[in-house]
């Protein structure tokens, strides 16, 4: 068995990102952008009002109370086309340019206007609420750096920067096989001896939420034929994720399937609980990761090892592995030799984090899984622990918010 860390970055150098496509804007949110995003214009273009007011000189409005003479008005997508002089002021308003000679801005609340004529009543410094040109950005510049995934806010820079399209990496596409002849599809007729099929689902959900395209190829039967003809559906894909029969024994089928089409395996032991049967070997130049077959061995392990090969394949660093000290809500009895992985509720008091871990952590047991808010991460050889101890705690909320 190797250990995780190790296992994790195996995995990782086997992988590349993926290829670059251009997509409209309006298609860009949670993409990652293969180019960096650079500013085709100066944002703002010249300077402008941050207020509505008068724009006036401020060697005008030293001393107040003063009356200046109003000549002119500048609304927002106009201008004024002459310059402002001594004793001048114009009225202006929220994203007009100010006028030559113009040098700051009384708000209208601090004026008082009749007749052509405004009263300035309170000061203005050289500058106030006034934009300087390129406050925002400057054309050329770069505002939304290449290996980035993004956001709704990044969508609204790149439009203000006048670019409507982007070079982003295609979405990863995540073959996902289930085996056994003891599961059935959702819906299906449950055999007496089988149970219902829940990994192929949830890896979709995961994958859809890392931003690649599952492609559930459905569940191969226990036989090498059945299980090579489905990987055939696999062809295209930028990874292949099998779950059960990873191991090697006399019901594992997957690494005696694949070894005859050529699976060159890595490994496929980890310490780690739970998720000790879990493979990492190459079918040509398709990436297979084989996770094992417990639905919740299947979900960390694909919290542990398929999200930061996604996140290679779509052109971004993997995250480390993001984990918060909290203190321990129950008794724990000394640790194996295998990095462990409990579910457990978090709660927040006084400012302190509380991880609790379930009774109970059969790898079978989904629903505790369902209801829990993270994993309390143990290393091997961790020694028992009382309530009230620090442990160390993998959020779910803060490494995939979908999960």
């Amino acid at each position: 068995m190797i250990p995780v860390d190790e296992a994790r970055g195996r995995i990782l150098a086997e992988l590349k990102p993926v290829g670059i496509e251009e997509v409209p804007l309006l298609e860009a949110q949670g993409r990652v952008l293969a180019e960096d995003v650079r500013a085709r214009l100066t944002q703002p273009p010249w300077p402008v009002s941050a207020m509505d007011g008068y724009a006036v000189r401020a060697a005008d409005v030293t001393k107040v109370p003063v009356t200046l003479t109003i000549a002119g008005a500048v609304p927002a997508g106009s201008s004024y086309g002459a310059p402002v002089k001594a004793g001048e002021a114009v009225r202006i308003f929220t994203g007009a340019p100010v006028p030559d000679g113009a040098d700051a801005i009384v708000i209208q609340e601090d004026t008082e206007a009749s007749g052509g004529k405004v009263t300035v009543k309170e000061s203005s410094a050289v500058g106030r609420h006034i934009r300087v040109a390129g406050l925002d950005f400057k054309a050329g510049e770069v505002g939304v750096a290449a290996g980035h995934r993004l956001t709704a806010r990044d969508v609204g820079l790149t439009a203000a920067m006048n670019v409507p399209w982007l070079r982003v990496r295609r979405r990863p596409r995540i073959a996902i096989l289930a085996t056994g002849d003891e599961i059935a599809r959702p819906g299906d007729p449950v055999g007496p001896n089988q149970i219902v099929s829940s990994n192929s689902y949830a890896l979709a959900a995961l994958v859809r939420a890392l931003g690649a395209e599952p492609v559930v190829l459905g569940i191969a039967k226990d036989t090498v034929e059945d299980t090579v003809a489905k990987v055939e559906g696999a062809r295209g894909s930028d990874l292949l994720v099998t779950t059960g029969g990873a191991s090697v024994g006399d019901h594992d089928l997957v690494q005696k399937a694949l070894a005859t089409r050529g699976l060159a395996v890595d490994f496929w032991k980890i310490a780690m609980r739970p998720g000790k049967p879990l493979m990492w070997g190459k079918l040509g130049d398709l990436p297979v990761l084989g996770l094992p077959g417990n639905p919740v061995s299947t979900i960390v392990c694909a919290l542990i090892f398929l999200k930061p090969a996604i996140e290679k394949l779509s052109g971004l660093d993997p995250e480390a592995t993001s984990l918060v000290e909290a203190r321990l809500g129950a008794d724990l009895a000394a640790n194996d030799h295998r990095q462990d992985y409990l579910r457990s509720t978090l709660s927040q008091s006084s400012g302190a984090l509380t991880a609790t871990p379930f009774s109970k952590q059969d790898s079978s047991m989904l629903s505790l899984l369902s209801k829990s808010d993270g994993l309390i991460v143990r290393p091997p050889k961790d020694p028992a622990k009382k309530a009230g101890e620090p442990v160390r705690v993998l959020p779910f909320a803060s490494a995939i918010p979908a999960i």
